[in-house]
C-alpha cells in the first residue's frame, strides 16, 4: 500500500530540521506527526526545553515553531507494511534541498533514527548547495527500546545547543 508523508512545518524562524523516514500507522491515521503514544518525540522535545507537553497537537506545532525547530520526513511516499522503517520499499524521497535553499536560517539537521540519517547523508547531502552540519539522533520510535529515555533525552538535547548557538 502506498502511503504518503506530512507537509513540514517549518516557518521563517526555522533554524534546525529535524527529519524523521516517514509517519507510522498512527501518525497517518491522525494526520500527526510522532501520534503513536509509545513514540518519545514530543516527550523529549518538551523534556530539552523544560516544558509540560501541550495536549492539543496545534499547540505542539506552535511550540515547535516559536523555538526554530521545522519537521519533516525524508520520504514523500512509499509502500510500507506496518510501521517499521525496514519495511519501506519503492520510496520518492522529500525535496529537502529545495527546502534548505528556501530556508537559509536553518543551520544544523538533526535526523530522528538511522533511516533517516542513512537516506540524507547518502541521497540529499550530495545535491546540497551549502554545507550543513548533520547529526544521528537515537530514534524516539517505540520500536528502538533498547535505548533509555534518558539516553535519547542527552543526545537530543543538541537541538536546544544547536538553536541557542544560533541565537547568540
Amino acid at each position: 500500500m502506498k502511503i504518503k508523508s506530512f507537509d513540514p512545518i517549518i516557518n521563517s524562524n526555522s533554524k534546525v530540521l529535524i527529519l524523521g523516514s516517514m509517519p507510522g500507522n498512527e501518525s497517518l491515521r491522525q494526520q500527526q506527526y510522532y501520534a503513536h503514544p509509545q513514540n518519545r518525540f514530543w516527550n523529549i522535545m518538551y523534556m530539552i526545553f523544560e516544558k509540560d507537553v501541550d495536549s492539543e497537537y496545534a499547540d505542539k506545532v506552535k511550540f515547535l515553531q516559536e523555538r526554530g525547530i521545522a519537521l519533516w520526513d525524508v520520504f514523500k511516499n512509499c509502500e510500507r507494511e506496518g510501521s517499521l522503517d525496514a519495511n519501506i520499499r519503492n520510496e520518492e524521497l522529500n525535496n529537502i534541498a529545495t527546502l534548505l535553499e528556501e530556508h537559509p536560517r536553518i543551520k544544523f539537521v538533526f535526523c530522528n533514527g538511522g533511516k533517516a540519517y542513512e537516506q540524507y547523508k547518502k541521497k540529499i547531502l550530495p545535491s546540497l548547495k551549502r554545507i550543513i552540519p548533520y547529526v544521528k539522533l537515537p530514534s524516539t520510535s517505540p520500536a528502538n527500546a533498547s535505548i533509555s529515555t534518558d539516553k535519547k533525552l542527552h543526545e537530543w538535547s543538541k537541538i536546544r545547543l544547536a538553536i541557542e548557538k544560533e541565537t547568540t
